[in-house]
């Protein structure tokens, strides 16, 4: 298995991150990208790859809570943290429109500024948020440069109206922990039946989104990779497999599109 997105750069880590890192690997996830959501934690989660190589990999970009912070020097610092061979995608870029940490304005300009940055990186997929803001990222992806065709819409948690404008556009799909909240997933459920296995992709988004069909899970309880396979056993009854089998289909598609791991030298 693959785990696309987990933020183990987050202080929840600070004290336990190797056992982490082995617990995850004891439980079959074999490979974890490591969020990237501001320029400085974006070169946290290189140092996190340089230092688990193939094992872990980083994106690298700037999220919208942050895209106040944005200057007339991030586009350049940017460009250089995506050059490196341990970053494998370019964001968590996007826009989130529910909390509003920047506001709308900036964060458009710092979407539309990392765009054209990562269309320098063709061949590394944007890794892409977007929360109560459909419209507006949708014009935003539907103006980016030509070459980038290759995007994760990361923890997707709408429906099937907003799966289907995704998927017409070429982009795979990634679904969290959250699939297996029976209180809060009725949309993301019903999104289920339009995307196809081969769009799918798994991630914990760690520490954040514990899967609740975790065995004794308490909500307010931290999220880690060795718990992607219950996100994989919460999205198989939907696709007719077992857990086992779509946790390795997802993590072949996330190879394919990610790039697979690298045996260290």
């Amino acid at each position: 298995m693959r785990d696309i997105g987990a933020n183990l750069t987050s202080g929840q880590f600070a004290k336990d991150l190797p056992h982490v890192i082995a617990r995850a690997q004891q439980s079959g996830v074999r490979t974890i990208d490591v969020t990237g959501t501001s320029l400085p934690n974006s070169r946290q989660a290189i140092a996190l790859a340089e230092a688990h190589p193939g094992h872990l990999f980083a994106t690298a970009g700037c999220h919208p809570h942050h895209a106040k912070d944005w200057s007339s020097r991030s586009a350049a610092e940017l460009s250089g943290l995506l050059a490196h061979p341990q970053v494998r995608m370019s964001g968590e870029m996007g826009l989130d429109f529910d909390r509003n940490f920047s506001t709308p304005a900036q964060q458009l300009h710092a979407f539309q500024a990392q765009l054209e940055v990562a269309a320098e990186f063709p061949d590394k997929p944007l890794f892409l948020h977007c929360r109560s803001a459909h419209t507006e990222f949708l014009k935003a992806m539907d103006r980016r440069p030509a070459t980038l065709r290759k995007a994760i819409v990361h923890c997707f948690t709408d429906g099937p109206d907003e799966a289907l404008a995704y998927l017409e556009r070429g982009f795979h799909i990634g679904i969290t922990g959250w699939v297996a909240d029976e209180k809060r997933a009725h949309a993301l459920r019903r999104a289920l039946s339009v995307i196809p296995l081969e769009r799918l992709l798994i991630e914990t988004d760690a520490p954040y989104l514990l899967p609740l069909n975790k065995p004794g899970a308490q909500r307010r309880e931290r999220n880690e990779p060795a718990f992607l396979r219950h996100v994989a056993e919460a999205l198989a009854p939907f696709y007719g497999i077992s857990a086992q089998a779509l946790g390795e289909a997802t993590g072949r598609q996330a190879d394919a599109l990610i790039g697979p791991a690298l045996t260290p030298s």
